[in-house]
């Protein structure tokens, strides 16, 4: 890690930007981070390594948990701003297919929505922009600025080209209060010290896009299991679970994901396995090597707080780069949206503060509240993690919990996070209960 004497001998005579915060990383987290801080009245600073637009790996999905985020922040959340709208969640395996309608709760909408990463992203940091963040393309954060106590006090960028090179430039950017929404590598954080947890599960996702009928379906699709034909013709059971969302734009996003707590994890190649399940579509949903429209993608899902902690030394993380992605569902963006409120909240907060020491007591709440939130809940996403990573296990639930559609919805709102928040009737009080017992992650 870079010494604050190496530090300010590397940057002697780079350019220097003040803010009073800064965010590296315009991902969902980053960038609704930098829209309240903006809407607060902070000058705050987004950094972005690329140039919009730029894609990244994703389902594209928004439960109802993030719809409601989107329209607490002012974001257009309307058909006509591009967004396809589905009614909830098809589930299928164990030769049953079962739909369900997201739950009908106060404390959410009742529709989900999706969107291509290669344009949300951009639209979020667009609004960030519009409310008055200063958005920043094509700046590569490589380290932090640390004052003599080893707190980070900024970060040093270095400039990129049109041509996605280095031009040789580089500009510090300072501020009291420094961000880290750049994702599941999170470059800064583990500058910073914070590596990740090896106790916590992390999964891989991989996923492409097809032209096919089904964009405009109305529901997100869940396969459970992934079946193909092994070279004598016997049906073989592929490790992972599936997804088909209709981006609504012609195009599907088509992808499967697989746990580390499968004894498949890491001896699989998990682009094979997603070719040999989109050969076995049925042909008239037009999916195929014929219609897809790039290359297969992957990327890790950092789980359940799997770096932490989520403050320390003027650093607060967000989205990915602190591991908020619950176990149950693959789903992260819902909880990056929640984590930028909450930081800047507290960050708002922490700088009227009269002195060092009470900012950081103030920035200390933010770790504390987003473990009263989501902590219970993430230790029980690991322990359900823990348990569809055996292949046995998996068969019998999808055998025997498929079929009771009573059960089933209450799944649907225990892995999505939906119960209603206050009151509400007995499955929500039964998952507010398992939350508040499970230690938190």
């Amino acid at each position: 890690m870079t010494t604050p004497a190496d530090a300010t001998t590397a940057r002697a005579d780079a350019t220097v930007v003040h803010a009073d915060v800064v965010v590296v990383g315009a991902g969902p987290g980053g960038s609704a981070t930098a829209a309240w801080l903006a809407k607060a009245g902070r000058d705050v600073v987004l950094l972005e390594k690329s140039a919009f637009p730029r894609d990244k790996i994703c389902g594209d999905g928004l439960t109802p948990r993030a719809v409601r985020q989107l329209i607490e922040l002012e974001v257009p959340t309307a058909e006509t701003d591009g967004w396809a709208r589905n009614k909830g969640l098809r589930i299928i395996g164990g030769g049953m297919r079962l739909q369900l309608d997201w739950p009908e709760v106060d404390s959410f909408p009742s529709y989900g929505m999706v969107r291509g990463r290669e344009d949300l992203d951009e639209f979020l940091a667009r609004h960030a922009e519009r409310c008055g963040a200063r958005l920043v393309e094509r700046r590569n954060v490589t380290e932090p600025v640390l004052d003599d106590t080893g707190r980070i006090v900024g970060v040093v960028a270095k400039v990129m080209g049109d041509s996605g090179r280095a031009t040789g430039e580089r500009i510090t950017y300072r501020a009291p209060v420094v961000v880290a929404a750049d994702g599941v590598s999170s470059r800064l954080a583990v500058a910073m010290g914070r590596e990740k947890r090896e106790d916590r599960p992390m999964g891989v996702a991989v996923r492409a896009y097809y032209e096919t009928p089904r964009h405009t379906d109305d529901y997100m699709e869940s396969h459970l299991e992934l079946w193909t034909k092994g070279e004598s013709g016997q049906d073989i059971l592929m490790p992972g679970y599936g997804w088909l969302f209709g981006v609504g734009d012609g195009r599907s996003n088509i992808g499967l994901g697989i746990l580390n707590t499968s004894e498949a994890f890491g001896k699989t190649d998990y682009k094979d396995v997603m070719r040999r399940w989109v050969e076995s579509m049925p042909q008239e949903w037009g999916i195929s090597e014929a219609t897809i429209t790039g290359p297969i993608k992957s990327a890790a899902l950092p789980m359940a707080f799997n770096r932490q902690p989520l403050y320390d030394n003027g650093l607060i993380l967000v989205g990915d780069a602190g591991g908020m992605v619950n176990p149950f569902n693959g789903e992260g963006i819902d909880y990056a949206l929640e984590a930028a409120f909450v930081a800047a909240e507290v960050i708002d907060e922490a700088l009227r503060a009269s002195s060092l020491v009470a900012r950081d007591a103030v920035l200390q709440r933010y770790a504390l509240r987003m473990k009263q939130m989501h902590g219970g809940y993430f230790r029980l996403g690991a322990e359900f993690a823990k348990l569809i990573g055996k292949p046995e296990i998996m068969r019998l639930a999808t055998k025997y919990g498929l079929p009771r559609t009573t059960l089933m919805k209450f799944m649907l709102k225990l892995m999505a996070n939906l119960p209603e928040e206050r009151g509400g009737g007995l499955d929500d009080r039964i998952i507010h209960a398992m939350t508040r017992l499970a230690p938190s992650a």
